[in-house]
């Protein structure tokens, strides 16, 4: 399953699927999508590239090791769920801040932070379970 054609066509869709992740990650907090489903659309831009590369070409595609992002996200939505602690309010509260000059009306919050921090435990999850697989 090595045409030409596939191999051309998941070189031009990786692009394309990490920038629909990221989109679907900053748009999760307030409408569908999120960290989740961004999580889940992030593994399919380098599972694209296993079949007309193979598994190691798959593979050194990515530049970080899964167990790095599992670790990291883990570490992201822990901390955003200790942030409204911090500030004195129950665990797991939204808490929020505008960025920018207040005419840009831009809010970001823990939910993102925390959006995020799932993003990257479900591409680690994602990234480890395929590749094993495909290896077996």
């Amino acid at each position: 399953m090595s045409s030409l054609i596939f191999r051309a066509a998941a070189r031009v869709l990786m692009p394309l699927l990490l920038v629909l992740a990221a989109f679907l990650l900053f748009r999760g907090h307030n409408e569908p999508g999120g960290g989740f489903v961004a999580g889940l659309v992030w593994p399919v831009a380098f599972v694209v590239r296993g079949p007309p590369e193979g598994t190691q070409g798959a593979r050194g595609a990515r530049r970080v090791n899964p167990w790095d992002f599992l670790g990291t996200g883990l570490l992201v939505a822990l901390f955003a769920a200790f942030i409204p602690v911090a500030l004195g309010k129950p665990f797991l509260t939204a808490c929020w801040t505008e960025l920018g000059p207040p005419e840009w009306d831009l809010l970001v919050g823990t939910p993102l932070l925390f959006d995020i921090g799932v993003f990257l435990v479900v591409i680690g999850v994602v990234l480890t379970m395929t590749f094993n697989l495909a290896e077996d």
